[in-house]
């Protein structure tokens, strides 16, 4: 059992480090490609390491013989991941600084809490009001950098956008709540799909073309560790874990050690109120886990 915790704790911490590289990652490629092929290349790459990845586990035969079920499904939910979220999120990061667009990333699970009042018909107690809040809050921190009492936003449209991403993201989450295929078989069929929306639209923008070395290679990158392997090994680990809520708390880890890599590797200077406001986000959603552990207060 010792055993298993120290394996899973691995597995996340190593799920952790690579998530909080591809921020970084997603600002370098788009020196090299649009957001629009970006996400092709990274998909197309996503969905041949996920595919890989079922081969190793004998378990191909479920992307390859799926039922109509099963298309069905993935149709709907590879257009909103990769297509409409990936492309909506890439091009959020090819607007704003790295160290806004990723904090701001971070409210898709208050989000998904907002969704799921129209949606899913929940009620929210107050003590989620009031995560929303405190993490909606952490995005005006940084979308004002820091000058929040004079309301100066000189970027609230790309803000936004970077905000709708995790609209996108959430509605993914929830359209999958009721999927009970296996789930890495269903994400790699839903990139199967999603890469070919991507490439129907690259053809009709006229982005359908081999880029340079770098941005291919940041692609790959994004699609083996952002959107497929990464998911694999959060999925193992809490598979492993004995405790859920452990792991699942590493993954706050995560937007602090991408901010130290954004300035390391991309070269922006972070400033202050980036690092407020994303505090605030995080402090939202770890005061939402805890309204969903209390239960109704």
């Amino acid at each position: 059992m010792a055993s298993n915790q120290r394996r899973a704790i691995l597995y996340a911490l190593s799920a952790v480090l690579l998530w909080s590289t591809v921020a970084s990652v997603f600002k370098l490629s788009l020196k090299f490609l649009s957001p629009l092929e970006l996400v092709l290349w990274a998909s197309l790459a996503s969905t041949c390491a996920l595919a890989v990845v079922l081969a190793i586990q004998r378990r191909l035969g479920l992307l390859l013989r799926p039922t109509k079920a099963d298309l069905a499904r993935s149709a709907v939910m590879g257009a909103v991941n990769p297509f409409l979220y990936y492309l909506v999120l890439f091009k959020a990061y090819d607007l704003l600084p790295a160290q806004q667009a990723q904090p701001i990333n971070y409210t898709w699970a208050i989000t998904l809490t907002v969704l799921s009042i129209p949606l899913l018909g929940r009620k929210v107690r107050a003590l989620e009001w009031a995560a929303m809040a405190l993490s909606y809050a952490g995005v005006v921190v940084i979308a004002a950098k820091g000058r929040v009492f004079s309301l100066q936003f000189d970027n609230s449209a790309d803000v936004a956008l970077a905000l709708f991403s995790t609209v996108l993201w959430a509605l993914y989450w929830v359209l999958g709540a009721k999927d009970d295929r296996d789930p890495v078989a269903s994400l790699a069929l839903n990139f199967v799909f999603g890469t070919a929306y991507t490439a129907v639209a690259a053809i009709f923008a006229g982005a359908w073309r081999l880029p340079a070395w770098p941005g291919l290679a940041g692609a790959a990158y994004v699609g083996v560790f952002e959107m497929g392997v990464t998911f694999v090994l959060w999925l193992m680990a809490m598979r492993l874990t004995v405790s859920s809520a452990r792991v699942a708390n590493l993954i706050f880890l995560s937007p602090f050690l991408s901010l130290y890599f954004i300035h390391l590797f991309v070269g922006e200077s972070i400033h202050s109120s980036t690092l407020v406001g994303l505090a605030l986000i995080i402090g939202g959603n770890i005061l939402q886990q805890a309204a969903a552990h209390k239960g109704d207060i």
